[in-house]
């Protein structure tokens, strides 16, 4: 069983987790940006089949990990809304760890690691990276609704891909998580088979490249026991007249 295997099976699967998703853009100025998705497996539990963009749920070491660059503001203060303030660096940790075991992409500058390597980096920390969130923004949060095999509160980050190290079309070095990975242009990826969220997500940073302005906010789409709201995060706790 493989690393990311094994920290599967020791989760609760009914409890709902704090995850991290990567949209990598590319060619942000271009008239047709593409975004880097990846094809879930047909027996996977959650999202079977469908095109996705990387990324997976935090783990507990995640809180452990130094980051080489935090998030700017105010992204951090929105990460925090709402009970994050313990999480958001682990949230940008697990960014980075998702991003380099599904694509072999690194998100990271160059340093050494003053601590004992965990096993789920070793592969990372041995291009002589310490993983890093600068480049990141946060731009959306959603909560998976009741009644699905795995929930998560996941946090979208944005990151242009020129701020990626490596060779943005070498995916030699990913995991078997997603399959298909490819740079797909905005204008053709509604025809792949998407999750839900994921084209609403689309809908939003596709309106954000558009701006000239940068969002005042970032939309929470939360689907609670009682009801589906789509809420805003300000940077300061977060309440349902938002």
């Amino acid at each position: 069983m493989t690393q990311i295997g094994e920290r599967e099976a020791r989760v609760d699967k009914t409890a709902i987790r704090n995850a991290a998703t990567v949209i990598v853009v590319r060619d942000g100025d271009s008239d047709d940006p593409r975004v880097l998705m990846g094809q879930r497996g047909a027996k996977a539990a959650f999202m079977p089949n469908k095109f996705v963009f990387p990324g997976g749920a935090m783990d507990a070491g995640d809180r452990e990990i130094a980051l080489g660059g935090d998030i700017a503001e105010p992204c951090r203060g929105r990460l925090q809304a709402d009970g994050g303030a313990d999480v958001w660096r682990a949230l940008c940790v697990a960014a980075a760890r998702e991003l380099w075991e599904e694509t072999g992409l690194i998100l990271g500058q160059r340093g050494t690691w003053d601590d004992a390597v965990p096993d789920d980096w070793q592969s990372f920390a041995a291009t002589g990276h310490l993983p890093d969130a600068s480049a990141l923004t946060f731009v959306f949060r959603a909560l998976t609704p009741p009644g699905r095999p795995r929930r998560f509160d996941a946090r979208f980050f944005l990151v242009e891909a020129e701020a990626l190290v490596g060779d943005l079309d070498d995916f030699s070095r990913a995991s078997d998580e997603l399959s298909h990975l490819q740079w797909i242009p905005l204008s053709q990826v509604r025809s792949f088979d998407l999750p839900f969220i994921t084209e609403v997500v689309l809908a939003e940073v596709t309106a954000n490249l558009r701006s000239e302005t940068p969002p005042e906010s970032t939309p929470f789409f939360c689907n609670d026991d009682e009801e589906s709201l789509f809420l805003r995060l300000h940077g300061r706790p977060m309440s349902r007249a938002d």
